[in-house]
């Protein structure tokens, strides 16, 4: 028999598409970059399309529910406590639930279309090998990811693994991962502060609350817990593209369900805080924005404490945002809005003055899209600084009071990282129990006020480098001790049974 009739040609092996991508988005070296790649490309589409329509809503529902109803309810002859209450109070809070609106909603659907087209199930393998390192097995990235949109799902979403240890473990990191409600408190302070450059700020703040996320895993792990890691399985789906219905209907149920909730909390968040901002110390009402309100006295008997972040004693709204903030983040918002807001305004316009002029701030804002969307770095930031005189009276006067970039950046760092909000602490503590939420609660806020601090001190050590030296120094001896004194505190802190696992099908 010849040789030749007994040799088979073998064809050469061809791979399906799916597995030619894996390789590059898999890749040991490659995998992490192209991660971070994805998520900063999803900020700067969500911030830069999400800008273009933040003024038509800004626009219209102030005309419609903060102007109008004033006018409405003055015909009306109401008395102006009631007026400022309704009009400024209810009104103003339905008008920043829907500023955020264009925000979140691109980043909802920036993050469906991840998830839909396959590469959400890649970036949990890939981030597999970091969660190696803090004893974690890659199935905890899935409750962090969700933590994106909001942190009690994220807390929830913990039942689905398997160990105690871990589930704990990923409780705790859960709230440094910046939230949907954050990233308002985030627009904000980038139209006031970082005109140009907005996603990039975003950008380093989610990551700063993922490297926090890590640092905690690791100090737990070796405080607390030190078994073994939990074995890790993934199932890859296969790539494709996404459904344009199946991601408009995510989008919309997210969106929906983020508005629903946020929208209640700022509405009345604002209205209590209008109250209290008329109504002064004597029960006289009137005293909006001046040293005899409530509010004023309350924000100043706090505000001492966060002078080493940047924060002075004429900056006292900020630290009422905080206070409000641990109701709910996005709380933030509508009391630094209510708070900094101006008393010169012009005169209101017409419904239909303001629809043409929310109609044409769509316009000019797309125009203005395509040089975003080219520099994404924010190298025209000096170009953009030449607008700073088409801000709000509260963004004006937010800046005025904080004085600097670096005095906001650190107040956001501060934003992003203290204690969760009561919503969080609630799913904390049936989940875990009330000791581990308070663990959790005291450490998260310890974090975010060193980190805080140690950002402004840092960023201004050249004006006071003694008070910075010292200030810095001791907040490391306090991390020191905090970190030693967990495998005491933290161990008696761990629930002696948790709520049964969830197997995921």
């Amino acid at each position: 028999v010849a040789i030749g009739a007994t040799v088979t040609r073998v064809s050469s092996v061809r791979h399906p598409p799916s597995e030619a991508i894996d390789r590059i988005v898999l890749n040991r070296w490659l995998g992490i970059p192209i991660f971070l790649a994805a998520m900063y490309l999803m900020f700067t589409v969500a911030i830069n399309l999400g800008a273009v329509f933040i003024d038509f809503f800004d626009i219209l529902f102030g005309a419609i529910f903060v102007t109008g109803s004033e006018q409405l309810l003055s015909l009306l002859g109401l008395p102006a406590w009631m007026i400022v209450l309704l009009s400024q109070g209810l009104g103003g809070g339905i008008q920043l639930v829907a500023t955020f609106i264009p925000v979140i909603g691109f980043l909802f659907l920036c993050l469906s279309v991840m998830e839909d087209s396959g590469y959400m199930a890649r970036a949990a393998f890939v981030i597999d090998r970091l969660m190696i390192g803090i004893g974690l097995p890659g199935s905890a990235f899935v409750p962090l990811i969700v933590g994106f949109g909001c942190n009690v799902p994220a807390v929830m979403a913990t039942r689905a693994l398997t160990k105690e240890d871990d589930r704990l473990m990923t409780i705790a990191m859960a709230p440094f991962m910046s939230c949907g409600a954050r990233l308002t408190v985030y627009a904000l302070f980038a139209a006031a502060f970082f005109k140009g450059q907005g996603q990039n700020i975003v950008f380093l703040l989610y990551l700063t609350g993922i490297l926090m996320a890590i640092f905690t895993g690791w100090v737990f792990r070796k405080q607390i817990f030190q078994g073994q890691m939990s074995a890790s399985y993934a199932e890859m789906p296969v790539y494709h593209v996404p459904v344009i219905k199946n991601l408009l209907l995510t989008t919309w149920f997210r969106l929906r369900s983020f508005v629903l909730r946020a929208g209640r909390t700022i509405v009345l968040v604002v209205v209590a805080l209008s109250f209290l901002n008329s109504i002064g110390t004597d029960g006289s009402f009137g005293n909006e924005d001046t040293e005899t309100s409530v509010l004023s006295v309350i924000g100043k008997s706090i505000t001492p404490a966060f002078y080493p972040m940047g924060l002075t004693d004429d900056n006292w709204p900020a630290t009422v945002g905080l206070f409000t903030g641990l109701f709910a983040k996005e709380a933030v918002v509508g009391t630094l809005n209510a708070l900094y807001s101006g008393q010169v305004e012009g005169d209101p316009m017409t419904l239909l003055q303001a629809s043409e002029a929310a109609a044409m701030s769509v316009y000019d804002n797309a125009s203005a899209l395509g040089g975003a969307l080219l520099d994404p770095l924010g190298l025209s930031l000096n170009d953009d600084a030449a607008n700073d005189s088409s801000q709000g009276a509260a963004l004006a006067n937010m800046a005025a009071y904080f004085g600097s970039d670096l005095a906001a950046f650190s107040y956001l760092v501060f934003i992003l990282l203290y204690a969760p909000c009561v919503a969080v602490i609630a799913a904390m503590h049936k989940e875990s129990g009330l000791k581990w939420a308070g663990l959790v609660f005291g450490w998260t806020t310890l974090v975010g006020y060193i980190t805080a601090t140690m950002v402004y001190q840092v960023g201004s050590f050249s004006a006071h480098p003694q008070f910075s030296a010292a200030w810095i120094s001791g907040l490391v001896v306090v991390l020191a001790l905090a970190i030693f004194s967990l495998k005491r505190v933290g161990r008696k802190a761990v629930p002696s049974q948790l709520i049964p696992t969830v197997q995921l099908s």
